[in-house]
C-alpha cells in the first residue's frame, strides 16, 4: 500500500449578511464568512489537504475566485470535485481529522452533523472523520471574533 498525507488550512473574515456554513451545515449565527463561494473554511482545508496529499494544486488554484463559474458555489461541492480527482488517480481517503477555530459560535451541538455531512460526501465512514472545534482564548483575529480558521489532515491509501 503506498500512503499520502496532505494537510490543509483556510481563514475567512466574518462579515454581516452572509450565512455561516461549515462543514456544510448552515450555522444559526449573526454573521457569515466573507468569501467569492460560500466561504466554508472547514470545506475548504479539506480539499486543499486532500490536493496536497495528492501532489495537486491548492483550492483557489482548482476554483479561483476570478471565475465567475465559482461565486456563491456551495463549498459541497467543490469537495465533490476534490474528491472525484482524488478517486481518479487511484486513491481511497483513509480519513481525515480536522480543527475549527471560532471564538464564537459554541460549535460543539453541530460537530456531528459536520462529521456525517463530511462523511458523506467523501464515501467513507463518519468514524473517519474527526471534528474538533477550539477557540483562541481572545488571541489573534479568530480569538477576537473577525474570522473563523480550520485546519485538515487527509490520509489517503493506494494500492501498487
Amino acid at each position: 500500500m503506498e500512503n499520502r498525507i496532505g494537510i490543509g488550512y483556510d481563514i475567512h473574515r466574518l462579515v454581516e449578511g452572509r450565512a455561516l456554513l461549515l462543514g456544510g451545515v448552515d450555522i444559526p449565527y449573526i454573521k457569515g464568512l466573507f468569501g467569492h463561494s460560500d466561504a466554508d473554511v472547514l470545506i475548504h482545508a479539506v480539499c486543499d489537504a486532500l490536493l496536497g496529499a495528492i501532489g495537486g494544486n491548492d483550492i483557489g488554484e482548482n476554483f479561483p475566485d476570478t471565475d465567475p463559474e465559482y461565486q456563491d458555489i456551495s463549498s459541497i461541492e467543490l469537495l465533490k470535485k476534490v474528491v472525484a480527482e482524488v478517486k481518479a488517480k487511484g486513491y481511497i481517503i483513509s480519513n481525515v481529522d480536522t480543527v475549527l477555530i471560532a471564538e464564537e459560535p459554541n460549535l460543539s451541538a453541530f460537530k456531528k452533523q459536520i462529521q456525517n455531512n463530511l462523511a458523506s460526501v467523501m464515501g467513507i465512514s463518519d468514524n473517519c472523520v474527526g471534528v474538533k472545534a477550539k477557540t483562541n482564548e481572545g488571541i489573534c483575529a479568530t480569538g477576537k471574533k473577525e474570522a473563523i480558521a480550520s485546519y485538515a489532515v487527509a490520509l489517503l491509501t493506494k494500492e501498487i
